[in-house]
């Protein structure tokens, strides 16, 4: 069944919170799976355009496509297939001032795909927009996030789910202890 956009903010910003966001649990990803599969792969096919009427319907869809995506496929290349799509959605919502229209709190989502996506020129608006967020520590972690694509060009530890061999450099790092943010 294909949900409505209140149900997706519902489920993530009421139902849910940060500690389900981002700890990558089985349980929590098994929930999205079930209740949320048949959406997700309509929103992949874009047969969810009727949902970007409103600020708040195109962030449930960006949620769908760049945050369920990570959890339906976790550990699988299925899992980043959507992020020039929730990308691309985030931008045009930005460049219209939408993004402003919706609650500060849940404003991170919208520009959580900046941060996925590996492109350095994307990166460097990612931190303006995060930097605007008053009180919320994601422009730490997209300080991180930037960091990581300006010394690689690309997260090194997606290389192995996506089929990419490591540079020596990329083995050294991943050697280490580091945040791999959930990926």
């Amino acid at each position: 069944m294909i949900v409505n956009p209140e149900d997706i903010t519902q489920f993530w910003f009421v139902d849910h919170g940060p500690k389900d966001w981002f700890s990558g649990g089985d349980e929590f990803d098994q929930k999205i799976v079930s209740k949320f599969s048949q959406t997700h792969a309509a929103a992949h096919k874009g047969e969810l355009f009727s949902w970007r009427t409103s600020p708040e319907n195109r962030l449930a869809e960006i949620i769908v496509l760049d945050q369920f995506t990570r959890q339906i496929y976790r550990k699988s290349p299925r899992a980043f297939a959507c992020d020039p799509i929730a990308l691309t959605l985030a931008q045009e919502m930005v460049v219209r001032g939408d993004d402003l229209r919706i609650a500060e709190e849940r404003r991170s989502f919208a520009y959580m795909p900046y941060m996925h996506c590996e492109s350095l020129a994307v990166h460097d608006e990612a931190m303006k927009l995060f930097d605007a967020l008053p009180g919320d520590d994601s422009l730490d972690y997209e300080i991180k996030h930037r960091a990581m694509i300006e010394k690689f060009g690309r997260y090194p530890y997606r290389n192995e789910v996506l089929g990419r061999q490591n540079t020596p450099e990329e083995d050294a790092f991943l050697a280490q202890d580091h945040d791999s943010f959930g990926q």
